[in-house]
């Protein structure tokens, strides 16, 4: 969970009621993620607050369709929160080989942007929304704006609508997703060009 009310030239800011809004995230991520490296999604929050189940959520809704060029972190069986997150990205950075980690999250922001999501570059403060002090987190983040900062956001965050939530949730990991099988196909249509230059090399070059 994050605070979130500046906009900037290095963040995108989507609307959940656009119905474009997975497509043009999915393009958006294809423009920022490296194409050649170690892609972690790391999904962070809790399934105990419904504001802050957003990270989970799109952990759980990626994991039921298995992506082929992410490596996914977080969901609401298995979450990454404020008691396990130091430790756990610990653990990802030693498994992975300088991982490109794009973080997710919930955040609070102004009411007006409420149902907003932001594609930013950069890392986030996981709990700053609650005064918890937890080392910086990502390459690359998106956070959901679930509800309004400014007052007992611990209160805000459990009397957030699971609706408002879900569908925030689902749009995210639809552009996940459709980022993903761009990567792939990305990948496919380079493979012909590589092997044929292969086929052409004298045998000692092979």
């Amino acid at each position: 969970m994050n605070f979130k009310d500046k906009f900037s030239k290095e963040e995108r800011r989507l609307k959940t009621e656009d119905p474009e809004m997975s497509e043009t995230l999915s393009l958006h991520l294809k423009e920022w993620l490296p194409p050649s490296k170690n892609i972690v999604i790391a999904c962070i929050g809790t399934d105990r607050s419904t504001g802050d189940a957003f990270g989970p959520l799109v952990g759980s809704m990626l994991k039921q369709q298995p992506l082929q060029t992410f490596h996914l972190y977080g969901t609401l069986e298995e979450p990454l929160h404020a008691l396990n997150l130091i430790e756990k990205i610990s653990r990802i950075k030693r498994k992975h080989n300088h991982p490109f980690i794009l973080a997710v999250d919930a955040c609070l922001g102004k009411s007006t942007s409420v149902g907003s999501v932001v594609l930013g570059k950069g890392s986030i403060c996981p709990g700053s929304a609650l005064k918890k002090e937890l080392p910086p987190i990502g390459d690359l983040h998106i956070s959901g704006m679930v509800n309004v900062s400014g007052f007992m956001e611990h209160v805000v965050l459990q009397n957030t609508r699971l609706h408002t939530v879900m569908q925030m949730a689902a749009k995210v990991a639809a552009g996940i997703q459709l980022s993903d099988a761009k990567r792939v196909k990305q990948t496919m249509e380079a493979a012909p060009f590589f092997k044929g230059t292969i086929n052409r090399l004298p045998k000692t070059m092979k």
